[in-house]
């Protein structure tokens, strides 16, 4: 049985609200499916992220506006940026025809774009024993970010969950950390990743505080909480487990 101590966990931090516009810079595709915008402006210098599950509001401008806060909007997980030079990236994954997917793959280089927030962070702080990282494409930018957070002798499993091998997001982590590609195929989101989270049985848990984030689909949350919180009887101060998004629902928000 594991033993959580206090020795890691999500402590919150509020930002004061900030609006920045910026103009679109560059577009690279990872997969075919999967693009990475690079958002550049003087008004990004200063920008920052503290946690690696914040969420910015984006808003994509279909044409000209007087006001890029009444454009349409989702929200994001921010990369990398740097808050001297004034550039942000962000990371889209285009399913649909949703307003983000759309203006990452069409969009002209220069086109403008306003970004929100971070309006809080959940910091973690001191060191897990061991990490289960799990997500979908959505949830990569923020798995990518904890896994640059851990150290050289850190321990764990990752999971990402895409459609093939044609859309491996690879994630890299210390050698300890096992990283695997879930794929499934023409199965709905989320489906194939909670059964691996479901394999995952009670000899399996590692010992002492595990930091667990999972977050894909919504109907994720189950799975996600059944083995971190039920099975493996882990501390919710270092446990993450949300939808980031839910099927059917475009407007639909990630909980902070």
């Amino acid at each position: 049985m594991s033993n959580p101590t206090l020795g890691a966990r999500l402590e919150p931090r509020r930002h004061e609200l900030v609006f920045r516009s910026a103009t679109l810079a560059t577009r690279t595709f990872l997969t075919p499916s999967y693009v990475r915008l690079r958002l550049e402006g003087p008004e990004l210098r200063g920008f920052d992220s503290p946690g690696a599950d914040d969420h910015i509001r984006v808003f994509f401008p279909a044409g000209p506006v007087g006001d890029l806060r009444e454009a349409p909007n989702r929200e994001y997980t921010p990369v990398s940026w740097d808050a001297a030079e004034g550039w942000l990236d962000i990371d889209v994954a285009l399913h649909g025809s949703g307003v983000g997917s759309r203006w990452a793959e069409t969009a002209p280089l220069g086109a403008p774009v306003g970004v929100g927030g971070p309006r809080g962070s959940m910091v973690l702080v001191g060191r897990p024993d061991a990490w289960l990282l799990a997500g979908d494409e959505t949830a990569v930018p923020a798995i990518r970010r904890f896994a640059a957070a851990m150290d050289d002798d850190a321990v764990g499993r990752i999971a990402i969950e895409v459609p093939d091998a044609a859309h491996d997001l690879p994630v890299a982590a210390p050698p300890g950390v096992e990283v695997v590609q879930v794929h499934r195929g023409d199965r709905p989101a989320g489906e194939e990743l909670a059964d691996w989270l479901d394999a995952l049985d009670v000899e399996e848990q590692p010992h002492g505080c595990v930091f667990g984030f999972v977050a894909a689909e919504q109907s994720i949350v189950r799975a996600g909480r059944a083995l971190l919180l039920d099975r493996w009887s882990g501390d919710p101060a270092a446990t993450v487990v949300k939808g980031y998004w839910k099927r059917g629902t475009a407007e639909y928000h990630a909980p902070h």
